[in-house]
């Protein structure tokens, strides 16, 4: 499963925040990163709220005094923390709460993403692409110059400044 985080890191971003600055590149690639654990098939800290909470803390004091470079990469933290809730690890309570809630579920197979029935696996990978589907749709990813700003800029078109036509 990629395109499920991917997807509804940048939906819930896209609904919950509507700010033509984000960069939607570093949502979604925080949105997967904790899925690197998947390489141990063990969760750890990025399955965790402080590993969220590191990121973030992190991404304000390396950018004090750079505010640009600031909006960019506090897309990663918060893709981090729409992963703890699209993955089902925050039901995990001992694993979402380490080291708060005790030390003994980090590091504990399975994955909490990956502990579902292989049918709900496809069917969350199916809306997954979905809802891509439905965002290039409404930002018109069809047109040249909307892919290259998103691809420059990591922005999506402004709704009321769409260029050219489907």
């Amino acid at each position: 499963m990629l395109l499920w985080f991917v997807a509804v890191a940048v939906c819930v971003v896209l609904f919950v925040f509507d700010s033509p600055a984000v960069d939607y590149r570093f949502v979604a690639a925080g949105g997967v990163l904790p899925l690197l654990e998947a390489i141990t098939g063990r969760p750890y800290i990025l399955h965790t709220l402080l590993g969220s909470v590191a990121l973030m803390t992190l991404a304000m004091v390396v950018t004090i005094g750079r505010r640009v470079l600031r909006r960019r990469l506090l897309g990663i933290p918060i893709g981090t923390f729409v992963f703890l809730v699209a993955s089902t690890s925050w039901t995990r309570t001992e694993l979402f709460w380490w080291p708060v809630a005790g030390l003994d579920e980090i590091g504990v197979a399975p994955l909490p993403e990956y502990s579902h029935p292989v049918v709900v696996l496809v069917l969350l990978e199916l809306a997954g692409i979905g809802l891509l589907v439905w965002v290039a749709r409404r930002f018109r990813m069809t047109v040249r110059a909307n892919r290259a700003e998103l691809r420059r800029t990591g922005r999506l078109p402004h709704l009321g400044k769409v260029t050219g036509e489907c």
